[in-house]
């Protein structure tokens, strides 16, 4: 059996105690911490790993129970009471976003058509992951821009399935994208939504309150667990994420008395595995480019943060939000995101843009995500300097 995977987990775990350890003590994000072992570590500095596919592919669970205590959160009922002002919100935000930078793309860079769409998605979406990591540890995930920006990102995650579908066909091939293969996605996507509704209301409250009487903790983790990966797996196999299906099932146990119990078992997965996600991240970071596409990798930054801050507070504003909650969450928002990865890996194997330009949105997408944290550590001072507060 190989397990050549082995040394290179452990030294990516040894090098990840380290920083982490340093920015705690420098008062820094952990998630910049994550980043800088990811860059330095990754194949274009260092090159600590040959081969990150098994890293990648293990790291990727911690998004899978990052959305799983996301739904632990936010009930069912919340969600129905946010759904109206939120889905117009998000829906604005993500349609004006692609139309935007599809435009530009378009007549500035001289993308294709499907090109130039796939390339606004991608600038469309934050991440879920950092943003709940960040506004978790600064106690800020039930004020009013924390839900408000949770609410946007979580509507992000399924307005990403499109985008997936887009990408997915060959490039210069939009017309070959049947309106049934949009259609069926969606009704897969319903489909996952009444299985695991449906579950959780006639058996994992039964399934737990019987579990509770046995008195294990080994049997109760062993069920959570089993709950987490199983929805996530069922939507996977229906060609959704699997972040959605393990966000159902949270949300689904979110309604039961055990909330608290299963958010503390599953609480050690989560931290370490999404400690990896971001170290993946940063592996995928060319260094050597940042000096020869400085100019368009700031330019693009600038641009990607400025824009989207201004874009979605103006539009907080126009569904109704006070000024202070329009700002706060336009700057908790003001980045690139994982799933904008996931669509931007997709289009390097259906070669829709050029390498060099490809490797200029990662960076600066990267680059967004490693400012993204000390935005929104800073953004109640940001916000009461802007509105020139005391």
């Amino acid at each position: 059996m190989d397990f050549s995977y082995l040394s290179d987990i452990l030294i990516l775990l040894a090098a990840a105690v380290a920083v982490v350890s340093l920015c705690l003590r420098l008062h820094l994000p952990p998630i910049l911490g994550y980043l800088a072992v990811g860059v330095v570590g990754g194949p274009h500095a260092l090159a600590w790993i040959a081969d990150a596919t098994h890293t990648r592919a293990f790291a990727e669970f911690g998004l899978v129970f990052l959305l799983f205590t996301i739904g632990l959160e936010f009930s069912l009922s919340l969600l129905v009471r946010m759904k109206g002002a939120v889905l117009g919100l998000v829906g604005l935000q993500v349609l004006l976003t692609t139309l935007i930078i599809a435009a530009a793309a378009y007549y500035y860079l001289t993308l294709s058509v499907q090109g130039a769409l796939v390339l606004g998605g991608i600038v469309a979406m934050s991440s879920t992951a950092l943003v709940i990591r960040q506004l978790t540890e600064q106690q800020e995930l039930h004020s009013a821009h924390g839900r408000n920006a949770v609410g946007i990102l979580l509507f992000q995650d399924v307005a990403v399935i499109p985008f997936l579908i887009l990408v997915a066909g060959p490039a210069g091939t939009m017309d070959a994208i049947p309106l049934f293969v949009v259609l069926a996605a969606l009704a897969k996507g319903l489909l996952a939504l009444l299985l695991i509704l449906a579950l959780g209301r006639w058996a994992l409250r039964p399934l737990f309150r019987g579990i509770d009487r046995l008195g294990s903790t080994e049997l109760f983790t062993l069920a959570v667990l089993l709950v987490a990966l199983g929805a996530a797996g069922l939507t996977h196999q229906l060609g959704l994420s699997l972040a959605l299906g393990a966000f159902l099932a949270g949300m689904m146990l979110g309604e039961t008395e055990f909330r608290q119990q299963i958010e503390a078992v599953i609480r050690p997965f989560r931290d370490v595995l999404l400690g990896l996600f971001f170290i993946t991240i940063g592996m995928l970071l060319d260094v050597q480019l940042l000096w020869a596409e400085a100019p368009r990798i700031l330019l693009l930054l600038v641009i990607l943060v400025s824009f989207k801050w201004l874009l979605i507070s103006g539009l907080c504003r126009l569904v109704g939000r006070d000024s202070i909650t329009a700002l706060r969450t336009g700057l908790v928002l003001a980045h690139g995101g994982e799933f904008g990865f996931a669509i931007l890996a997709l289009a390097f194997n259906t070669r829709l843009f050029p390498a060099d330009l490809g490797q200029v949105v990662l960076t600066a997408l990267l680059l967004s995500m490693g400012l993204a944290p000390l935005l929104i550590r800073a953004n109640g001072r940001l916000e009461g300097i802007l509105l020139s507060k005391p």
